[in-house]
């Protein structure tokens, strides 16, 4: 393989995640079993000629249609990209230099950069808290797993002479699997205790408290009561944690024993006592903060195992007939362990697995359980490699962006909107959106690195870049894709999904939208901005369900290409408004947006660079759109 051919697999939908690539239906085992065969074959697809295999429309014409890379139109657009894009990131330097009247605004939220010449704007308080650990957390990935084979060296998995080994295309026992699943959830379930401890101090107690609670939710309740209970209590849970503060212990024992000059001197031990206890909160104090995402794994452990409870009567895996080290994501998440594996040590060892513990992504505890009796096939060293290279590329990228484009500082420096031409309120806030998508595209890229190096393959949760993106619906997607599964799995199909057949189903589809983005929004924070922008995705979501019905691809297949052009039209004030959306709940609130909106519209150039930036806007739409098409030539369907 070449330098180019290499660099070329780096940036592979393949290298991100194999799910991407292959059927959810299919196991990774036969994918590889079949490489070598199909490569030359895989090489050569195009699914916009007819043929065997290749997805047809109603009309029974492929639905991959012909390359447009190569034509005049395509021709011009890349003239736009190539004038254009560059002049974006002026007009957000030109703004981020120390000659601009307004740089000594947000000059003290600058820090020493490490390109000569410029500072670095980390007055983000995410980045620059992920930025400042990065050594840390690097020791973690490295150590953790080496801790994981000293104790495999030390506590191996028995041998049996009567059960077949793993070498390649063979497969491992049940009774291997249990053995492998004792093994790797003792370990976790050990490494738990001290790294819930270094994190959180004596914090920790109130994490095991509440899994516990949970945990007898899901055990000891009746059957029919275990949704509701689940949903209720941890969603209590979220609001408890976040208006106690994280329930201190000098609080709690001030509720217990209040001063009242009654009983003062155990009452002052007992304050003292709660006190010290605060005072050693682990590494990170405010354990509450990252527990919304545990909550969702104590929510996947309870519907699980609820759903597990309808299939006592024979073994899932018996029935389909399916060999266990051999099965597809789809049966991985639908198909239930057995009842001993709900054990708690189990439910423990996956609701603080400390590779995902902190930021996800999140795999449900069916998965969890099947990764961990047996190796998934999809983790290759040399993948994760190139995985580990990509994530340090998109951290130079934000290191670049950062140190040429003091966006986030700007919007944090009380700034006069009105002292800003409308290209340049614009392009601040485009790329604000861009460093609000780096900053969480790469804690998730980090730690589901560490969890591939310890051999679980939990999902990639970003499959587009900020600006490839032409659908509100399938921005949310691929956003935090790994949170969406969880949300479609456990809420939006028990709600009844979606359909559009008639406006009663039409109308209920909007009520499940509704209360998926609330929760949405409260998990995310309990905020004002957070809960209109729930509010706001859900209503700008509207134009693209009512376009979509209105204008059906079926009505258009004798002439794609108007409807490319028409749709295209369509997503110029969609991506407009889920852009105004994302600025409001995680950038400069709904007063900023305002302030935003009045400065571009403030006289006529405000309108003149609407037009003109809808039009750019158009040309990127119609890239997107055969950035897809050219995926779909190979196969590939995202809904994405």
């Amino acid at each position: 393989m070449s330098i180019f051919s290499y660099i070329r697999s780096i940036y592979a939908l393949d290298t991100i995640d194999t799910r991407f690539t292959n059927s959810s239906g299919t196991p990774y085992r036969t994918v590889i079993d079949n490489r070598a065969e199909n490569a030359v074959a895989n090489a050569k697809r195009d699914d916009s000629i007819p043929g065997a295999g290749v997805r047809t429309d109603h009309s029974g014409r492929p639905i991959a249609q012909p390359s447009n890379w190569k034509t005049p139109e395509f021709y011009f657009y890349y003239f736009v990209f190539i004038t254009i894009v560059p002049y974006m990131f002026w007009v957000a330097y030109d703004v981020s230099r120390p000659s601009d009247p307004n740089y000594h605004k947000y000059e003290a939220l600058l820090s020493p950069g490490w390109i000569p010449g410029r500072k670095i704007d980390v007055s983000d308080a995410q980045y620059h808290s992920f930025r400042t650990n990065v050594p840390y957390l690097a020791l973690l990935l490295t150590f953790h797993p080496i801790l994981r084979r000293l104790y495999d060296a030390f506590r191996p998995v028995p041998s049996r002479s009567n059960s077949p080994k793993p070498n390649g295309s063979s497969y491992i026992s049940v009774a291997d699997g249990d053995a492998r699943l004792e093994q790797r959830a003792s370990f976790d379930f050990g490494f738990a205790f001290i790294f819930l401890t270094a994190l959180h101090g004596f914090s920790a107690i109130k994490i095991v408290i509440i899994l516990y609670i949970n945990h007898c939710i899901a055990t000891q309740l009746p059957r029919k009561y275990i949704p509701a209970a689940t949903w209720i209590f941890n969603i209590c849970t979220l609001f408890a944690n976040e208006l106690s503060g994280g329930y201190k212990f000098e609080k709690m024992a001030h509720f217990i024993s209040p001063l009242d000059g009654v009983g003062l001197d155990s009452s002052s031990a007992l304050h003292s006592w709660g006190a010290w206890l605060d005072s050693y909160g682990g590494i990170m104090s405010r354990w509450e903060i990252q527990f919304n995402l545990t909550v969702l794994r104590l929510i996947s452990f309870n519907l699980d195992y609820y759903w597990s409870l309808d299939r006592r009567g024979g073994g899932a895996i018996e029935k389909k007939q399916l060999d266990p080290s051999n099965l597809s994501e789809r049966d991985r998440i639908s198909t239930p362990p057995s009842a001993k594996d709900f054990s708690f040590r189990n439910y423990f060892a996956y609701a603080t697995y400390a590779p995902l513990f902190l930021a996800g992504p999140i795999i449900t505890f069916n998965d969890y359980i099947s990764q961990a009796k047996y190796p998934p096939a999809s983790i290759e060293k040399s993948r994760t490699i190139k995985y580990g290279i990509r994530f340090l590329l998109c951290l130079l990228a934000i290191e670049f962006l950062l140190h040429f484009d003091y966006c986030v500082a700007i919007s944090k420096g009380n700034p006069d909107w009105s002292d800003y031409t409308p290209a340049q309120l614009s392009l601040l806030s485009y790329f604000n959106l861009h460093v609000l998508w780096l900053k969480l595209l790469l804690p998730w890229r980090f730690f589901r690195l560490w969890s591939l190096v310890d051999g679980i393959d939990p999902p990639e949760n970003m499959i587009r870049c900020l600006s490839n993106n032409p659908s509100t619906i399938a921005f949310w997607r691929g956003w935090h894709r790994s949170y969406n599964k969880f949300l479609v799995r456990y809420l939006y199909i028990p709600l009844g999904g979606a359909s559009s057949r008639t406006w009663v189903e039409t109308v209920r589809t909007i009520f499940n939208y509704v209360v998926v983005f609330t929760f949405v929004a409260l998990w995310h924070d309990i905020k004002l901005n957070l809960l209109i922008w729930g509010w706001l995705i859900v209503l700008f979501m509207m134009p693209e369900i009512i376009a979509g019905i209105l204008f059906p691809r079926k009505r258009w297949e004798n002439n794609l290409t108007a409807y490319r052009v028409l749709c295209g039209f369509g997503v110029v004030g969609n991506l407009m408004m889920m852009m105004m959306a994302n600025l409001v709940g995680f950038a400069v609130g709904v007063d900023g947006l305002k302030s935003i909106i009045h400065g571009i519209f403030r006289d006529y150039s405000g309108l003149v660079f609407l037009v003109t930036a809808s039009c750019v806007l158009f040309v990127g739409i119609q890239v997107m759109f055969e950035v897809r098409e050219a995926e779909m030539r190979k196969g590939i369907f995202l809904r994405c």
